[in-house]
């Protein structure tokens, strides 16, 4: 930590890692609702309050800052899971056939 400290890269190393963060996000949306459906919205609220905790709980700035990029990608997720199950029901992501009675295209 004391060279990305000596050497201002604390900002930069935060961005990436935030644009890690959030893209590892995006196959976990997919991969939930395929195989849950939205019923696995809690979990996610779950992970964002203890995010929220550790970022407010620790104290160097780089960590608290990752805590708080998970926290909130991870509430970001329970709205993506609800329109992760409307792409799918459009057909752009494919249907798990073993919960095609979620899918209700009568809405």
């Amino acid at each position: 930590m004391e060279f990305i400290e000596n050497y201002n890269l604390t900002g930069l190393l935060i961005g990436i890692c935030t644009f890690l963060i959030i893209g590892l996000f995006h196959p976990i949306v997919i991969k939930c609702e395929y195989y849950f459906g939205t019923r696995c919205w809690w979990v996610f609220l779950i992970l964002g309050v203890i995010g929220v905790g550790g970022a407010l709980w620790v104290s160097q700035i780089f960590w608290s800052s990752l805590l708080g990029v998970f926290a909130f990608s991870s509430f970001w997720t329970i709205l993506e899971i609800f329109e992760q199950r409307d792409r799918v029901k459009k057909g752009w992501f494919p249907m798990n056939p073993k919960r095609k009675g979620e899918y209700n295209t009568k809405e």
